[in-house]
C-alpha cells in the first residue's frame, strides 16, 4: 500500500513539473517584430536625377545591422524588375541610390530578412510624369517575375 501511495505521489509531482513548464513556455516573450521602414527621396523624383531609397530596419527600438535587404524596382505594367542587394550603411539603414531615365509610376519593394523574420514593405514612387497604375490585384513577389540580378 506505502509503494502505491508513494508511486501515485510520484505521477502526481511529475504532472505538475510538467505542467507549469509547459505553462512558462506559453507565456514567454516572443520576440517583437522586424520593422521596416522603407522611404524614397525625393517623390516626386526627376528624370536623369539620382533618387535615394532607405531602408530603416529595427526590432523594438534595436537597429539592426546584419539583415538581407534586397530591392526590387520596376516601372508600372513591366514584366521585368530590377533586383539590387543593398549593404548596410549607418545605424540599421541600407540605402540605395540610383537614376531613372524613364518618366512613370514605379514601385519598390523592400525584401528584408532579420533575425529569422521576413517583412516587405512596398512604395509607389513618381519619376517626371506618372503612368498608368497597376492593378491592385497584381502579384507582387520575385519568384512570380523575371528579374535582372544587379548587387552593390
Amino acid at each position: 500500500m506505502k509503494k502505491l501511495i508513494l508511486l501515485l505521489i510520484a505521477c502526481l509531482s511529475l504532472s505538475v513539473a510538467v505542467s507549469c513548464s509547459n505553462d512558462q513556455e506559453k507565456t514567454g516573450n516572443m520576440p517583437e517584430m522586424v520593422d521596416v521602414n522603407l522611404s524614397v527621396k525625393p517623390n516626386p523624383g526627376e528624370p536623369n536625377k539620382p533618387l535615394i531609397f532607405e531602408a530603416r530596419v529595427t526590432q523594438g527600438k534595436e537597429k539592426i545591422n546584419d539583415a538581407e535587404v534586397t530591392f526590387e524596382i520596376w516601372r508600372s505594367k513591366a514584366a521585368n524588375h530590377e533586383k539590387i542587394t543593398v549593404k548596410h550603411t549607418e545605424d540599421g539603414v541600407y540605402r540605395l541610390e540610383k537614376t531613372f531615365q524613364q518618366e512613370g509610376t514605379y514601385y519598390i519593394i523592400s525584401h528584408v530578412t532579420a533575425r529569422d523574420m521576413h517583412n516587405m514593405p512596398m512604395k509607389e514612387f513618381t519619376v517626371g510624369k506618372p503612368s498608368e497604375k497597376e492593378d491592385s490585384t497584381t502579384d507582387h513577389t520575385m519568384d512570380s517575375m523575371n528579374m535582372d540580378d544587379k548587387k552593390n
